[in-house]
Parts: C-alpha cells; sequence; structure tokens
C-alpha cells in the first residue's frame, strides 16, 4: 500500500470511487411503450372489438331518389309522376303515396335495433317524406338557344320558339309560395365588383333573394354561374344618366338622354355582354334618362325584344319607365322602397318593416338594396322570421312575367 502511494502520480487521489454505471431509462420506457401496445392490439384481435367496448350502431345509408331540378324539362317523381317545372306542383293520383311508408317498416330498414319499454310494439303510424325543394340551384351555363353574337360579345334573345330569357333563368317559384297570399321579392345590387361582399351575397342571403351585377366586375360571368347555382336569378344594372351627370357618374357606357337611339342602343349592346343567365335589366342611378320618354322608348324595345324585363328600383319619381313598358307590353315592376336608403341599422329595420305593411297591403311587395354588410345581415336575420307572420319571399321574375311579346 505504501509502495502503491510512492509510485502514484502526485494530485491522484487512489480512495475516489468509479463512476457509477448510469441506467438506460429511455430504452426502458420505449421498451414497455412497446409491450403495452402489442398486449392492446393482441386484447383487441382477440375480441373481435375494435372501439373497446363502445355501444355500436349499423346503420344502412341509401341515397335517395329525390327528384332534381333541372331548367326547363318536366321532372319525373320516383313513382312516375310528372312535376311541373315551373310551379313544381305534383300531378297524378299516385302523388298522395309518393315516398310513403308506415314507421314500423321504416325502423326495420333503418338497420338500428329500437329497445322499447315493457315490449311495446312498433307504432303502427305512416310516415310521409315530403322532397325539400329548397335548394333550387339554377342552370350555370347560358342556354345556346338564348344566345347571339355581336361586336361586343353574347348578347341574350328569344329562341326560335319563342322561349324568353326571363322564363327561362327565372327560379322556379315553388307551388307552396303561389299559395301564399303575401309576398315579398328582394334585389340586392352593385355585385360583381368587390369580390368578398359578392361570396358574401351569394352564399348568405337566401336563394329567393334575386341578385343584380354591375358591369363592370373583373371576373363577371363566373361569379353569375356561382350565384345561379346557388339558387339566385339574376340582373344586369345598367348604368344611366342622371340630373347632375357627369359630376355624379354612373360609369362608362351610360345611357344618355340626348344621345341618339343607336348610340344608346349600342351601349345597352355592350352592357348587355358583359355576363349571361339575368333574367331583366335594372338601372342604376337614372333620374334624367327615365324621365325621357324617347330615350326610354328604343332602348325599352331593344330589352322587350330580347325576351327580358325591366326593373325600376324606385329612386326617380319622375321616372317614366312603368308608362312606357306597359305601352309597349315590356313585362316591367318597379319597386316600393329602397331598403338602405339611409345606412343606419334602426332605418333599415324600418324599411323592412315597412315593406311588409306595403305586402299585407297590395299583397306583394318589392324591396331594392345594395351590396353592403350591414344591409346583407339585416335582410338575412330579418328573412328569417318572415313565414312566422305569414309572408313568404319570391323571386323577382314571379312578379314581373307578363305578356310575351
Amino acid at each position: 500500500m505504501l509502495g502503491d502511494e510512492l509510485s502514484t502520480p502526485l494530485g491522484v487521489d487512489l480512495k475516489q470511487k468509479k463512476p457509477a454505471r448510469r441506467v438506460p431509462y429511455a430504452s426502458v420506457m420505449l421498451s414497455l411503450a412497446l409491450l403495452l401496445s402489442g398486449v392492446i392490439t393482441v386484447l383487441l384481435v382477440s375480441t373481435k372489438d375494435p372501439l373497446g367496448g363502445e355501444p355500436v350502431a349499423v346503420v344502412g345509408i341509401e341515397r335517395p331518389k329525390a327528384a332534381q331540378f333541372v331548367n326547363n324539362p318536366v321532372m319525373q317523381s320516383t313513382q312516375g309522376d310528372t312535376l311541373n317545372p315551373s310551379g313544381l306542383e305534383r300531378s297524378g293520383s299516385s302523388a298522395q303515396t309518393l315516398n310513403r311508408s308506415g314507421a314500423a317498416e321504416l325502423e326495420m330498414e333503418s338497420g338500428v335495433r329500437v329497445v322499447r319499454q315493457n315490449g311495446g310494439a312498433m307504432p303502427s303510424a305512416v310516415v310521409i317524406k315530403v322532397p325539400d325543394f329548397t335548394n333550387v340551384k339554377l342552370v350555370s351555363s347560358p342556354d345556346k338557344r338564348l344566345i347571339e353574337k355581336n361586336k361586343h360579345g353574347i348578347l341574350p334573345r328569344l329562341s326560335g320558339d319563342g322561349q324568353r330569357p326571363l322564363e327561362i333563368y327565372a327560379r322556379p317559384l315553388t307551388s307552396t309560395l303561389k299559395s301564399k297570399p303575401i309576398r315579398i321579392a328582394i334585389v340586392i345590387g352593385g355585385l360583381g365588383i368587390g369580390q368578398s361582399v359578392t361570396a358574401d351575397a351569394i352564399t348568405r342571403l337566401p336563394g329567393e333573394v334575386s341578385l343584380a351585377f354591375a358591369p363592370y366586375g373583373a371576373d363577371l360571368e363566373r361569379q353569375a354561374q356561382r350565384a345561379r347555382e346557388q339558387g339566385h336569378e339574376l340582373f344586369l344594372q345598367a348604368p344611366m344618366e342622371p340630373f347632375d351627370y357627369p359630376d355624379n357618374d354612373p360609369g362608362p357606357q351610360t345611357l344618355l338622354a340626348n344621345q341618339s337611339a343607336e348610340q344608346n342602343i349600342d351601349k345597352l349592346h355592350w352592357l348587355m355582354s358583359r355576363f349571361t343567365g339575368y333574367v331583366g335589366i335594372m338601372n342604376f342611378m337614372g333620374a334624367k334618362f327615365s324621365a325621357n320618354d324617347t330615350a326610354l322608348t328604343p332602348v325599352f324595345k331593344d330589352i322587350s325584344s330580347r325576351g327580358l324585363a325591366y326593373l325600376d328600383d324606385g329612386s326617380s319619381q319622375r321616372s317614366l319607365s312603368m308608362a312606357t313598358a306597359g305601352a309597349m307590353g315590356l313585362p316591367a315592376a318597379r319597386a316600393d322602397i329602397i331598403i338602405d336608403a339611409s345606412l343606419k341599422s334602426a332605418d333599415i329595420d324600418e324599411a323592412l318593416l315597412k315593406l311588409e305593411r306595403i305586402a299585407k297591403d297590395k299583397g306583394v311587395a318589392i324591396g331594392v338594396g345594395s351590396a353592403l354588410p350591414l344591409t346583407l345581415d339585416k335582410v338575412v336575420r330579418w328573412s328569417k322570421n318572415l313565414e312566422q307572420k305569414g309572408i313568404v319571399l319570391v323571386p323577382v321574375s314571379s312578379v314581373v312575367i307578363g305578356p310575351k311579346s
């Protein structure tokens, strides 16, 4: 021992302990996890219960054979009954038994076992399944029979057999809506320019609300197709001369009261070529233009000859549009109220209530508004409570459709 101390280099402690051996905790934990996973897998396989004892109900899912909306062809039900595409009314004696079955049969076919108290018997009540026609999807692509090409692009026209864009592109009016004595039509304009607000209007507003597109957007055709796919019928907003023009300028290709008929018709055709699938024309501004019968007449004749309707937004008390349209048989209507003439929240609410009062008095009322976030919010909320008041929303085409030109 003394020799060891003499031969040991200075500074080395012979009593220093050797470092303890570390336990590989990570490896141990991984091994335990793998072992536990293997045990669980064996248990699940052996018990044939991958859900580990959770209650299970197996339900058979079958695709319904409900009638789908098409634009004009007569629709057939699963029982062969004919559906009227304009009124969606069912004909045939078998209509009363369509999609009708006993509750017991329905329960047995569903695949769900129902346990009743004291072993009660299955119910004998009859379940009637009513097809849901609320989600109308209009044909998005233009009908080739209803288009013509000129230097500006594609324009609407009457088909060879007299079919009108007003009828072909209109949103179908269901028989339920036809039976309601109090109806309101709403048009929201100014769409097609702002991408975000246009998308909100298309997706949030009820399908019965008609949408009016300005002619200046960069992606009008696609937006118009999307709107029709969501069930909205469309109007084209045509800029018309106000009294304070050009200080107040509606935009390029504005129809002017003192221009020749040829010049205004050429402008109208440029406006019409911006997108397809609309049922009619709606003015944008135009107090001076609409007060001039000489300027209105040739424009209205062209609109009428193409099977379209005209909607006056009601902004000018001096407008001659209804009288001029009536003289030539052009299907037309005039809005009763601009719902967002004032952009105060309380004023919009009051305007919508006034629209209800007009509808109850006249049977039908038309309101127009702009695609502003506040207006969209108000219309969406207001529309949810209409049926409780005995009022229904209807497409504008159902109000303006008149005799064929």
